[in-house]
């Protein structure tokens, strides 16, 4: 901890302090860089924690101190004084640098979250580490993109990255995703986009959920790479987000015209129609939507097609994890064998085609071969085949239909493959692979993953976690003349 004791003059010792860090610096560096070529009786001496060790001294004795900072916040009266060293300081920061450069004592004014962390901040720039927690996270990434220290700055987006999956009692990723779209970090901002997408069931009946602003809300509802329960699950969390956020009139309706009223059944409309107070309160803006949705159960998909646009996000499924929509697949000891498995999903959407179900075949290998690395004849040695291993495989996973219908005519299956992970003791959905009709098999699946390892992020348990979505997606084949 930083001494917080009055100014006092110190400017005498500056240099002598900054010749003593620079002496034990330079010692240490070169130790570090010996010889060792040629000379078996070379050794590297490392002094680095010593000398980690004096610095945290210096910070908290403040010997040879030559600069204070007082750090004032409107919580309270009472400034935190820091005895600093300018050399430390201006190494880390050009901004310190500059303020310090025709003064030693200096006044900063900070917000109460930010100055309730200065000491941290103060000790990163002498040791060069820090210890953190999920809500220090904006405000030390704050201080650090104040300051310019571009490092922790690094740092701590990285941490926010890697700790999305985190559990904490109020929710912090749609927080960290505001905080990024602030300070125009697009890479944790898509991080935070993703996660939420991925794991919005979570995330709908979390505390979080309220806090979400209306751009991110809009974002979420264009996607069709959500991942919940059903459309009915999704309309429930945006009525209970309007209910209590009263937005204005044209938000509303914009955000219940991101619905996509097709993927509801027909009873579970009629109950909303009948139910819903903010379906009631704008049913003049979405009133075309509902009657479109019972159109489309009414009639086949391929005579639907032929008068409404089908290839729009509205008659798109999300990734519904519903039994009707795919199926789970939990593989034990996924390095092992090859191993198959069947499932059943419906036909489609539509309430014509309720009765209707298509059986799948999912073949996984964990060690299939590319062409290019299959055994082949050498054209050298007679007789002879090149040399595989095992290890030059990669996982392959095959879903096809067991039959063919003429039901299939204008439409085509997306699959969608979720792979679950633990995170923070949480399972939650990391990895998600998608491919269509005319490729049965997932070209970059889990291509990263090395299922020989106990300990590999896409194991739980020694086995492989898998939601697989058949997605159906209608095509209009015929275009009736206008």
């Amino acid at each position: 901890m930083a001494r917080l004791t009055g100014a006092r003059p110190v400017a005498t010792r500056r240099w002598g302090c900054a010749a003593a860090f620079l002496l034990l610096l330079l010692t240490v560096q070169a130790a570090q860089k010996a010889d060792l070529s040629g000379d078996t009786t070379a050794a590297t001496i490392n002094h680095s924690l010593t000398l980690l060790q004096r610095l945290q001294e210096l910070l908290q004795n403040g010997n040879g101190s030559d600069s204070v900072l007082r750090v004032r916040s409107a919580a309270s009266d009472e400034a935190k004084v820091f005895h600093t060293h300018q050399l430390l300081l201006s190494l880390q920061s050009e901004v310190f640098e500059s303020l310090l450069r025709n003064q030693s004592v200096v006044t900063l004014h900070e917000p109460p979250e930010t100055a309730a962390l200065f000491d941290k901040f103060i000790r990163y720039l002498y040791c060069g580490g820090v210890s953190i927690l999920l809500h220090q996270a904006i405000p030390l990434h704050q201080l650090a993109s104040k300051y310019r220290v571009w490092g922790l700055q690094r740092g701590v987006a990285e941490y926010m990255r890697s700790h999305l999956a985190s559990e904490s009692s109020q929710g912090h990723v749609v927080g960290w995703y505001h905080y990024a779209v602030r300070v125009g970090d697009a890479a944790l901002q898509e991080s935070c986009l993703q996660f939420l997408a991925w794991n919005l069931s979570a995330v709908l009946g979390s505390a979080e959920w309220g806090s979400v602003s209306v751009e991110l809300l809009l974002l979420l509802l264009e996607r069709s790479d959500l991942v919940l329960h059903s459309e009915l699950e999704l309309y429930t969390a945006v009525e209970g987000w309007l209910s209590r956020r009263q937005p204005e009139a044209p938000v509303a309706e914009r955000v219940l015209r991101a619905i996509r009223y097709p993927m509801i059944a027909p009873s579970q409309l009629f109950r909303l129609q009948a139910q819903s107070v903010v379906l009631a309160r704008h049913r003049g803006a979405v009133q075309d939507l509902l009657f479109q949705a019972f159109q489309f159960h009414a009639a086949s998909p391929l005579h639907f097609a032929k008068y409404f646009d089908v290839n729009c996000s509205m008659f798109l499924p999300r990734n519904y994890l519903a039994p009707s929509w795919g199926s789970q697949w939990v593989i034990t000891n996924p390095a092992r064998d090859d191993r198959s498995t069947s499932f059943q999903t419906q036909l489609g959407p539509s309430s014509h085609d309720a009765g209707k179900r298509v059986t799948w075949n999912v073949l996984f290998s964990p060690r299939w071969l590319p062409v290019s690395l299959r055994p082949v004849y050498s054209d050298s040695v007679s007789g002879a085949i090149q040399p595989v291993r095992i290890e030059d495989g990669r996982p392959r996973l095959v879903i096809t239909p067991a039959m063919s219908s003429p039901d299939f005519a204008g439409v085509t299956f997306q699959k969608t493959v979720l792979v679950g992970v633990r995170q923070q003791g949480r399972v939650l959905v990391k990895h998600a692979y998608s491919f269509h009709q005319s490729s049965d098999e997932a070209p970059d699946f889990l291509v990263h993953a090395d299922l020989q390892k106990r300990t590999s992020e896409y194991l739980i348990d020694n086995s492989l976690h898998l939601h697989i979505i058949i997605k159906p997606v209608y095509h209009a084949l015929i275009k009736v003349k206008k």
